[in-house]
């Protein structure tokens, strides 16, 4: 996605929303998480003050002090740490479900975003992954400004010691995030990589499951496996490259810490040695030095974290920055009206044109699926008004001036394949909760067998994607879906091809009676269905080409019998 270079970036503009919006959170946790760091660092001087009084005084009173004065320091330890960490990962896992939030709003919105050819798969990436990585920067910046206060701490109570000491410390920090910053940003590249390499494979995944039956079918299963094979063998092989260098980072950071803490006591051995500094001063110099070290990894880490936190909300803002592929307009369909289709060409399609009355129930027989397919795009807006010529109508109103949201709810688009969701039978066929006509929709669609069939009945468990039903109980399911909708135009594509003849039967003439008096489109070349509709519209090589009864199609057409008649 091209951005404006006078802009700023999308996905530093999303990271500094997820830091303002936790500026609370993010400063309790910061003042905890200091406290802790300062309490740490307060250890060793503690020790070294300890040793010396201890040896100068020789009182039990003074030893008794000093161990009080210890026993405070851990339980601020111990409880700053508990209480800073619970604000910030509740912070940070809060932030995090908001942005999934929005990313899944976006991929769920009525019109599609321009994203790059970005599929579902990987925009699911980016909705758990992306996300929590993005919602880490909640966390990054209080541990990074508290680690900075044990550095800050431990220079200036070296520096009281000698100032050689604190100097070394400071130099030493800015030397070893010199040069982690500069490897950090490969991290952050890399990652980015990773990141869309295996949301290509989790896409690839979500594929084959879907298409997993077929491809059995036919035999393109080992083929298909081949091809997720590739992408998940590329996957691999970047994160094996994310993981050379993350681990490389990780050794130069220990390393370079490990040099420093060396060179402190080193240094701090040398001075009491001349005798510039006493054994406490030694004492302290020397924990401090050993202490050091984890806030200087904690704080030479951060960089990565901060550039994966990038990377990670730059995938994000592909989708959320991503604009839609057509804006609709604000108009919403009059109750009850007809459809039209006005000179529609798009794909196959070639000038189609086409009305079904209010109250009318139509069924076209199409001669090629993929006609059918586009058809039911457009009705469905899944494609955009204008991405296609010629107009449809609703009611009398063209699609490009009705929100999307209100042509949904007026007419219902129910395509051959679509999804069963995990719940129950009762959460598939009413998912809002809000039908008043799901009797009727489960005697209509001929679901009862089903519901009967099983002790809970409506409220039997279904697994994700209908897994534990037939392909003929899957398809009266969403049939059952369509007609508890009750919406003024419903229009169904192949509603019954996975049921036997009886069962077709005796559904089309359910539907004719439950849908009387309400627009309804059928397409499908089900002999059964063309003869419960109306009129029977015969659509070949992308137009209409006919246009009469079924029986009275059958009679008279020749090339309608051979591709209907069963």
């Amino acid at each position: 996605m091209k951005t404006d270079p006078k802009r700023p970036r999308p996905g530093a503009a999303i990271l500094r929303t997820a830091l303002r919006r936790n500026i609370g959170a993010m400063i309790a946790g910061t003042l905890l998480m200091g406290l802790y760091q300062a309490a740490e660092t307060a250890f060793p001087i503690a020790l070294g003050l300890i040793v010396e009084h201890t040896m100068q005084d020789r009182s039990l009173g003074s030893l008794g002090v000093s161990i009080g004065s210890l026993a405070v320091i851990i339980t601020t330890v111990s409880l700053s740490w508990r209480f800073g960490m619970r604000v910030l990962q509740k912070a940070n896992t809060t932030e995090a479900h908001r942005w999934r939030v929005q990313v899944a709003a976006c991929g769920l919105q009525p019109v599609a975003r321009d994203v790059d050819g970005l599929k579902s798969g990987e925009i699911l990436t980016i909705a758990t992954e992306d996300a929590d990585q993005t919602a880490d920067i909640i966390e990054v910046v209080p541990l990074l400004i508290s680690s900075l206060v044990a550095v800050v701490v431990a220079a200036v109570a070296l520096s009281l010691a000698d100032i050689r000491l604190g100097l070394l410390v400071i130099v030493g920090t800015v030397g070893i995030l010199s040069t982690l910053a500069v490897m950090s940003r490969r991290i952050g590249a890399s990652t980015q990589e990773q990141q869309a390499r295996v949301a290509r494979a989790g896409a690839k995944v979500a594929d084959l499951i879907i298409g997993l039956r077929p491809l059995h079918g036919f035999g393109g299963n080992h083929a298909a496996f081949g091809s997720y094979r590739k992408v998940s063998t590329d996957a691999k092989r970047q994160a094996i490259t994310v993981a050379r260098v993350n681990g490389a980072y990780a050794g130069t950071a220990l390393a370079l810490n490990a040099v420093l803490a060396a060179a402190v006591s080193l240094t701090a051995g040398w001075l009491a040695f001349e005798g510039r500094i006493s054994i406490g001063e030694l004492v302290m110099a020397v924990g401090l030095a050993q202490f050091i070290m984890e806030p200087l990894k904690m704080f030479s880490e951060m960089p990565k974290y901060v550039m994966i936190a990038r990377a990670s909300a730059e995938r994000m803002a592909l989708v959320l920055s991503a604009p839609p592929v057509t804006v609709p307009g604000p108009e919403r369909p009059a109750p009850g009206g007809d459809l039209e289709v006005d000179g529609v060409r798009h794909g196959t399609l070639r000038g189609l044109k086409f009305s079904v009355a209010a109250g009318e129930f139509v069924a076209i027989a199409p001669y090629q699926p993929r006609a059918a397919a586009d058809l039911v795009s457009v009705l469905a807006v899944n494609v955009a008004p204008p991405a296609y010529e010629g107009v449809v109508r609703l009611s009398g109103q063209e699609l490009a001036d009705l929100s999307v949201e209100a042509v949904r709810e007026h007419m219902l688009v129910n395509p051959y394949d679509a999804e069963i969701f995990g719940g129950t039978l009762r959460t598939n066929i009413d998912p809002s909760g809000s039908s008043r006509t799901i009797p009727e929709a489960v005697e209509a669609s001929m679901l009862t067998d089903v519901v009967a069939l099983h002790r809970d009945g409506l409220d039997y468990a279904v697994r994700d994607r209908g897994a534990n039903l037939s392909g003929g109980q899957r398809q009266r399911l969403s049939l059952a879906r369509a007609l508890a909708a009750d919406t003024d135009v419903l229009v169904l594509h192949n509603p019954t091809t996975a049921v036997d003849a009886v069962t077709e039967q005796l559904i089309a003439r359910n539907i004719a009676k439950l849908r009387r008096g309400r627009t309804t489109l059928v397409i499908t070349s089900s002999p059964a269905l063309l003869d419960a509709a109306d009129r029977v519209l015969v659509l070949d090589e992308g137009a209409i080409t006919a246009e009469d009864t079924h029986r009275n199609l059958l009679a008279g057409d020749e090339a309608y019998c051979l591709a209907v008649a069963r």
